[in-house]
């Protein structure tokens, strides 16, 4: 089977080389990539349409006008996934703008080149077939099986639920306190060095996956909001239990 990588970006890159272990993969960038992405095979746009499936590894800003791009390209039968960190908006984008025809598929692999540097067995694939064939959803659920992922099946809307108070709260939070500059210490804690490893997972992603985590999932915002009622109320507490009253 032949796979393709549309975006070669860190992800894109890490994904197409993960998948090459077992299949032929080939990639297309809109701009030049130097060095070539080991394991993938570059090629032109329309020729990467010529693969069995297309995995999208785009920013979740840029799938409507990427699923515009591509749609002359799309013959029968074609499996597109995307990879995005929200997962109801671009199953509506792809039902609203491919032919019946195209299956689509989405996926949230909840890992990435930092964290599946050192393997990916046992990490979590997040798996939510949109429309198509079924034989095509119980090819690739077997692939992910094989390659030991723990594939989790759950809608759109269950995903965006729970990843907003997950993933969507975990870069919210490593983006704050890369706003402190918070520095390594011979003192320092287990809990702290949790705390920067945070910061330095979340912030090595582009600043684009931060914006459109929050802007995209319509679920961050009641995160935002608990969040930043839990801080104020802690901040209160303090407050209430200041003896002197001049530390709060």
């Amino acid at each position: 089977m032949k796979i393709g990588i549309y975006g070669l970006g860190r992800f894109g890159r890490f994904w197409g080389k993960t998948l090459s272990r077992d299949f032929d993969v080939y990639g297309f960038n809109r701009s030049a990539v130097d060095p070539p992405p080991a394991g993938i095979t570059l090629v032109s746009e329309e020729e990467l349409f010529s693969c069995d499936t297309v995995f999208l590894a785009v920013s979740i800003s840029a799938v409507e006008t990427v699923a515009t791009r591509i749609t002359p390209f799309l013959r029968e039968g074609i499996t597109i996934a995307d990879t995005c960190s929200v997962k109801v908006y671009p199953a509506r984008i792809m039902e609203e703008i491919f032919p019946s025809y195209v299956n689509i598929l989405g996926t949230h692999p909840m890992f990435g080149p930092d964290s599946g540097r050192n393997g990916i067995k046992g990490l979590p694939l997040v798996f939510s077939p949109v429309r198509g064939e079924e034989e095509k959803f119980d090819l690739w659920r077997e692939i992910f099986l094989n390659m030991e992922l723990d594939v989790i099946e759950i809608t759109p809307e269950e995903h965006d639920r729970e990843a907003a108070f997950t993933q969507g709260i975990t870069h919210f939070i490593g983006r704050v306190l890369e706003r402190l500059d918070l520095k390594e210490s011979r003192i320092a804690t287990e809990g702290y060095k949790a705390l920067l490893e945070i910061v330095e997972q979340t912030c090595n992603d582009p600043l684009q996956l931060f914006m459109d985590l929050q802007h995209y999932n319509r679920h961050t915002h009641e995160m935002r909001t608990l969040l930043s009622r839990s801080i104020e109320e802690t901040m209160q507490m303090l407050k209430s239990a200041d003896p002197g009253g001049d530390s709060f």
